[in-house]
């Protein structure tokens, strides 16, 4: 698994307004510890009323099937082993913009 690769992850049922469930999520890093850090996806496109979010087309590079939104706020820590698919790779420039708004929702 690689940065920008997007992957359909099985994430834990939350009682919160963590994001659950099957869905795509976008690769950031992968670590030895068997983690990888991810930026879960949504098809609501009511989402990007908040900050920190990105609107990606669907294309056959990223095997997406309808118009996402990237929850950059909500950047997840999981075990390997919630990856189920891979899907595609996103595009450069996407990959480029959410890397720009991470530094940003960081402080970094």
């Amino acid at each position: 698994m690689n940065k920008g690769e997007i992957w359909l992850v099985e994430f834990p049922a939350s009682a919160t307004h963590e994001q659950a469930g099957g869905r795509p999520a976008l690769i950031l890093a992968d670590t030895e510890a068997n983690i990888a850090v991810v930026v879960p996806l949504t098809s609501n496109v009511q989402a990007l009323r908040f900050s920190h979010t990105l609107e990606i087309k669907p294309s056959k590079l990223n095997g997406l099937s309808a118009f996402s939104i990237a929850l950059i706020f909500h950047i997840r820590a999981i075990d390997k082993s919630r990856l189920k698919k891979k899907i595609g790779d996103i595009e450069s420039h996407y990959l480029a913009k959410i890397s720009e708004m991470l530094k940003t929702l960081l402080g970094l």
